[in-house]
């Protein structure tokens, strides 16, 4: 369950805040201190998490060298953890693909899918299960069902039909999250990724509960910038309410952000509300005349999903740039001399910034996850920090764009507010799975007329692969922290006359 801190969680955290604290650290021989952090981590002899100590060391490895952007090692090779690390060493490193990887030796095999019995099977007279079963794949053997697996075709009849609820379906977490099918297995049962089809929205990262598979980061680059004395400005996403504890105030994480480095910190809200005026205004131009319905633009795992399954919908998504790249583009038209650095819930956001269309724009992509390893790393006391001013430049519509509809809901409410004699129908749809049948609807002419949000990960932005909290958690506090804003509608940002000037401040299509 997601927000549930566990040793999966632990581990991430210490391997984020150990790659930190190597980065801040002055005159450290970066070689020696990877080989010397999984000792560091995993302290004895003994194995604390799995049945070999060595092996835990070498998953450390592993997380090391992609927390530094290195790819995985080939097992098959000789190779230290710190070969290649030197191409890490510099302020200007972005994410050699793929982005997302699987740790073949913390992988656990597990089955795809598969229907079992348990132990709690009574028996019973009735053997529904028997019975309803369309392949004639269960019978009884010595007075328990079993399940011929060669003829079973996971259809789920007898999982409904037993009295004791004693049959299960399990498959593999990873695989079962992935709203594009990308993963499966190598001969070994071991889980691969089929990169044709990933679209990187990190869902099977927080998913596998071996911890085993791995996004690359960014997180050295970002110190090692600030320390060579570079105007690093932070860029932090709507769901950051509530994400570094629950005393943890906006205006708190400002100055907590500023603590590590940066030199501002600015609401990606603001980027939110520019995004809704120009898809206000696509909508407005386009629907019906032009185009059956329009989808919004923002998640870019969604964008890259429909635009790859459903490539003759490619020019009904709006062209609207993204909430980080409209706020990046303010920020370096006002600071010349700055890098920007993402701050979000999102691993697909990775992705969308390594395009080269984006990355004059952003410099960094961080999740909350990664600069909580950070405060650790330099010992940033979050519960004793001070205010340093508040973050209050965004709309309430900028804000509650991390929740699932609250695109679509800002959008329509300021077209209702500027043209009200005009109905918008919106459909949302959070997870890829439902963004699809969500598009298979449009597909049938079912949707005409509509604004379709889609949201990769279930819940919204919040739900993102490198959030900190439980998902109902962060909804709630990201709804309130917008109710309390004075600005409601996007149009009310001190920004919005400027949308035009910062969308088109160069010539770049919004995407390759």
């Amino acid at each position: 369950m997601r927000g549930v801190y566990n040793s999966v969680t632990d581990i991430r955290r210490q391997v984020f805040a150990a790659i930190a604290k190597m980065a801040y650290d002055e005159n450290v021989d970066y070689g020696e201190r990877l080989e010397a952090i999984p000792y560091e981590i995993i302290k004895g002899a003994k194995a604390k998490y799995r049945d070999n100590v060595f092996l835990e060391r070498a998953i450390i490895g592993e997380r090391l060298r992609l927390g530094m952007g290195l790819p995985v090692r080939d097992i098959s090779t000789v190779a230290a953890i710190s070969d290649g690390v030197q191409e890490s060493v510099i302020a200007e490193k972005y994410y050699d693909q793929p982005l997302v990887n699987i740790i073949n030796f913390a992988c656990h095999a597990c089955p795809e899918k598969k229907v079992m019995v348990t132990n709690g099977c009574q028996g019973c007279l009735s053997h529904q299960c028997v019975e309803v079963c369309p392949k004639k794949a269960v019978h009884m053997v010595n007075g328990h069902s079993e399940i011929d697996q060669d003829l079973c075709i996971k259809c789920g009849r007898c999982i409904d039909a037993c009295p004791y609820h004693a049959i299960i379906k399990i498959e593999r977490p990873c695989a079962s999250s992935c709203g594009m099918n990308a993963i499966s297995s190598d001969e070994d049962g071991k889980a691969v990724i089929n990169y044709d089809k990933c679209v990187s929205c990190g869902q099977c990262l927080v998913n596998c509960p071996f911890g085993a598979i791995v996004d690359k980061g960014q997180i050295f680059q970002t110190i090692y910038a600030m320390k060579q004395g570079k105007k690093v400005i932070a860029a932090i996403a709507p769901a950051f309410v509530g994400q570094f504890g629950p005393n943890v105030t906006p205006d708190k994480v400002k100055a907590a952000l500023k603590e590590l480095g940066f030199a501002d910190v600015v609401e990606v809200a603001i980027g939110a509300d520019l995004c809704t005026i120009e898809e206000a205004e696509d909508f407005m131009n386009k629907v019906p005349e032009k185009q059956p319905f329009m989808a919004t633009s923002c998640c870019p795992a969604w964008s890259v999903m429909a635009k790859k399954e459903f490539p003759q919908f490619a020019e009904y998504i709006s062209m609207a740039l993204t909430p980080m790249v409209l706020t990046a583009r303010m920020i370096k038209r006002d600071n010349p001399d700055a890098m920007v650095a993402f701050i979000g819930p999102c691993a697909a956001k990775k992705l969308e910034a390594s395009r080269r269309s984006v990355r004059s724009d952003v410099d960094f992509v961080l999740t909350f996850e990664e600069v909580m390893g950070m405060f650790t790393g330099k010992g940033v006391n979050l519960a004793g920090i001070q205010s340093d001013g508040s973050l209050d430049e965004g709309t309430a519509a900028g804000r509650e764009f991390a929740v699932g509809g609250g695109v679509a809901k800002a959008v329509k409410n300021l077209i209702n507010k500027t043209h009200p004699e005009v109905e918008v129908k919106i459909q949302a749809a959070e997870g890829l799975k439902n963004c699809r049948t969500m598009l298979m609807m449009a597909k049938a002419g079912r949707l005409n007329g509509y604004l379709l949000e889609g949201m990769a990960c279930p819940g919204g932005c919040v739900a993102g692969a490198g959030t900190l909290q439980p998902i109902s958690k962060s909804q709630a506090a990201v709804k309130k922290y917008a109710a309390e804003d004075k600005m409601k509608i996007a149009d009310e940002s001190a920004f919005g006359h400027e949308v035009h000037e910062i969308s088109h401040m160069y010539d770049a299509p919004a995407e390759d």
